[in-house]
């Protein structure tokens, strides 16, 4: 391939894109052999076309760049943690700054319009053919998270201001946690089955109770460590934040969903009933004589 002579400031810039490219061939590559059938068809056509752009931009460097494996790892941990599609669209986040470097270098390079142009459209297209099953379950663990913040951060805030006793706090919470997972897993299992929907009612019941039962410990675990049960609450209310925090941006990212409403309207609702529940508290803890 012939090419014309390049600046050195774009020819730095063609070295980190094609960096960027080698090592998300290899990401894209790697998380294909996580899947099967036509998820795994998807990545494979992505990491081909990434390790093309790669070599488009080698016959103007004449270099040979190595992929960053430490981004590789640390997406492919992403991607078991929180699933392929997740990972990628992560990934597909950070393309921003390339787009402005394809800008910066259209002039000198005639190839960058048309790859910026794959890069924009074609991959994106490709991304949203991808059909990961945790993803059909994700009303799924909004339902138990939802309720979980809900029902117990209202429960522990209402058992703290009535008991005021850490870990008998704690104990009440875990037993109302339990109970309530397993109330929550029956009650999706028969609501699917019931619908007759595309969802296994199993599957949708064990992914509806581990998000309640992972929400559950984080909020009820300050009282099992510190003494104070006051500042047991602030630590439980807090984890609850984080667990809003997180999922909204979970939601927002794999549904390409806002991420600021979902946030507000969780945590809104969640610190509104575990506010009314302090109240509810104070007021059994006054008028219900009760010796602890």
């Amino acid at each position: 391939m012939q090419v014309k002579n390049i600046s050195q400031s774009t020819k730095e810039t063609l070295l980190r894109l094609q960096q960027n490219e080698i090592t998300e061939h290899h990401i894209y590559k790697l998380l294909a052999r996580k899947m099967k059938g036509e998820n795994q068809k998807v990545l494979l056509k992505i990491a081909s076309d990434e390790k093309r752009h790669a070599e488009t931009w080698r016959a103007y460097t004449e270099t040979a760049a190595k992929p960053n494996m430490l981004k590789v790892f640390f997406y492919l941990v992403l991607a078991f943690l929180f699933g392929v599609t997740f990972a990628i669209k992560i990934m597909e986040r950070g393309e921003q700054s390339a787009e402005k470097a394809y800008q910066s270098i259209a002039k000198e390079v005639p190839e960058a319009e048309q790859i910026a142009k794959e890069e924009d459209e074609h991959e994106k297209a490709l991304i949203d053919m991808l059909d990961e099953e945790r993803l059909k379950y994700i009303g799924s663990m909004v339902l138990g998270l939802n309720d979980a913040l809900v029902e117990l951060s209202g429960a522990l805030a209402g058992f703290t201001f009535a008991l005021t006793e850490s870990r008998l706090v704690g104990v009440a919470g875990l037993i109302t946690g339990i109970a309530a997972t397993l109330s929550m897993g029956a009650s999706e299992y028969l609501s699917q089955r019931s619908e007759s929907g595309e969802l296994h009612p199993l599957k949708a019941a064990i992914y509806t109770g581990i998000a309640y039962l992972i929400t559950v410990t984080l909020l009820v675990a300050p009282y099992f460590i510190v003494s104070n049960v006051y500042l047991a609450l602030l630590w439980a209310l807090f984890d609850a934040f984080l667990v809003i925090l997180f999922f909204s941006y979970f939601v927002s990212v794999v549904k390409d969903s806002p991420f600021k409403p979902a946030l507000l309207e969780m945590t809104c609702i969640s610190f509104g009933v575990a506010a009314v529940s302090f109240g509810i508290g104070l007021l059994a803890r006054r008028f219900i004589p009760v010796d602890l």
